[in-house]
């Protein structure tokens, strides 16, 4: 998938018009429209800034991941990475046994 069509994927997704897009990152509708048909490419600030208003990363934008991360998700981890060593031990290690939980569930399940 394209720059351009993860734009447009996104956007309609969030029920947002390239005009309002636009307005919102610096630019107007018809640019958007270019980013969207692969036309142009933004320049990394303008990229960075439609990223941050259809709550993606810049990663996912790009094609670096081929998933979406979640923001609050993302937030949660670096707020659990600012934390001293030994909590944030704490708190990965019974991240790492929730987690092995839910592997072993859905390994049972089929």
């Amino acid at each position: 998938m394209t720059l351009g069509q993860r734009i447009a994927d996104l956007r309609k997704k969030d029920k947002v018009s390239q005009s309002e897009l636009g307005k919102r990152v610096g630019t107007s509708g018809d640019i958007i429209g270019r980013y969207e048909r692969d036309e142009v490419k933004p320049s990394i600030e303008v990229a960075s800034r439609i990223a941050d208003e259809l709550n993606t990363s810049l990663d996912f934008l790009m094609g670096k991941t081929e998933f979406e991360l979640d923001k609050a998700l993302i937030k949660r981890v670096v707020e659990i990475q600012s934390l001293p060593e030994e909590d944030k031990s704490h708190i990965l290690y019974t991240l790492d046994g929730l987690l092995q939980n839910v592997r072993t569930k859905m390994a049972f399940a089929k």
